[in-house]
């Protein structure tokens, strides 16, 4: 895919030499980068919803469940695909001579299994955050997801960046902080738990860059690799905790409501994990993580409309509107090619 992400396996002779410095200044985003950065947006909007309406309106107990059932149905999906030889699961030349004969060889499973842990833990930290925090809120302190992004990139390849980059996320942070200083529906274990998902999330981006391009995987080899790899170890945290015979008691199990939200909720993280391979990889792990802010404004919008949850309080509203206008700063230089 293409290659301006900033996190690249470094071996050998790849290294920069120490006197060095690795300072990302970026490259105009291509017309497919861009596609793959709003059909991200679109459906990180919609399964944020969905989530909720399931968690919070019709109160199912179990989130690991939903999750479980959407990875479940995107092995599914990909399996489909593949056997009526409609996508392949590698790239390049290797998707030339792929046969679909064969799934993904056992030393490439052990090979992406970096991706597969992670995407575990970012998956279960998510949607817990989601039930804890309103939908203004939690994407609120989600837009502070950008600062462990440079954190982790910083660590893995001594990432570095130019001050206006570094610029338009300080705005980002410093709206997040101001919007929340003043949220009247504070919980502390909600908050944690948004910033753990946080952590996860710039780990699982991070790992998606590094680890993607060496594996010789396409965006759907790898989504294939962690729902074979994940699945079968949240089927079994499931049943240890209860969830699957907490499940099988929910009252609103059968109703046409909720089975509609469910299905959906599923549909949607298919599409949702393949736009997030796609758009890390054409553009990179920090595009992808300003790209979860940019779209945070229409989530909060219809999140306030059908959920509520959070008082309008103006300093809240200021906060927003700085985050926003960060977001739309490091829009604007990557797409010049600051």
């Amino acid at each position: 895919m293409a290659s301006n992400s900033p996190i690249l396996p470094l071996t050998g002779t790849d290294a920069p030499p120490k006197s060095e410095e690795k300072i990302f200044k970026g490259s105009p985003m291509t017309k497919r980068g861009a596609y793959a950065a709003i059909s991200y947006m679109a459906c990180a909007v919609l399964l944020i919803l969905f989530n909720k309406a399931a968690l919070s309106s019709y109160n199912f107990p179990c989130a690991n469940v939903i999750t479980l059932c959407q990875m479940i149905c995107s092995c599914c999906f990909l399996y489909a695909l593949r056997r009526w030889k409609l996508i392949s699961f590698h790239a390049g030349e290797a998707a030339m001579a792929d046969t679909f004969k064969s799934m993904v060889p056992l030393r490439t499973l052990i090979n992406t299994s970096p991706v597969a842990v992670t995407y575990l833990l970012y998956m279960l930290a998510t949607m817990e955050s989601v039930r804890g925090v309103n939908v203004p809120m939690y994407t609120t302190l989600r837009r502070t997801t950008v600062v462990f992004t440079m954190i982790v990139e910083y660590i893995l390849v001594r990432q570095k960046y130019t001050p206006p980059i570094l610029g338009s996320v300080a705005l980002i942070v410093l709206g997040a902080f101001i919007a929340g200083a003043r949220d009247l529906s504070f919980d502390y274990y909600g908050y944690l738990v948004v910033f753990l998902s946080n952590i996860t999330t710039a780990i699982y981006l991070a790992t998606i860059a590094r680890v993607g391009k060496s594996s010789g995987l396409n965006s759907f080899g790898l989504m294939w690799c962690n729902g074979i790899l994940c699945g079968p170890v949240l089927l079994i945290w499931t049943f240890i905790r209860g969830d699957l015979e907490m499940t099988m008691n929910f009252s609103s199990l059968l109703s046409p409501g909720f089975l509609v939200v469910l299905l959906l909720s599923c549909i949607l993280a298919f599409f949702l994990n393949y736009s997030i391979f796609l758009n890390t990889t054409l553009n990179s792990a920090l595009t992808q993580t300003i790209c979860g802010n940019l779209k945070d404004l229409f989530t909060i919008t219809l999140g306030w409309i059908i959920f509520g949850g959070l008082p309008f309080d103006i300093l809240n509203v200021i906060g927003q509107l700085i985050g926003f206008f960060g977001s739309g700063l490091y829009a604007y230089y990557k797409l010049i090619g600051k």
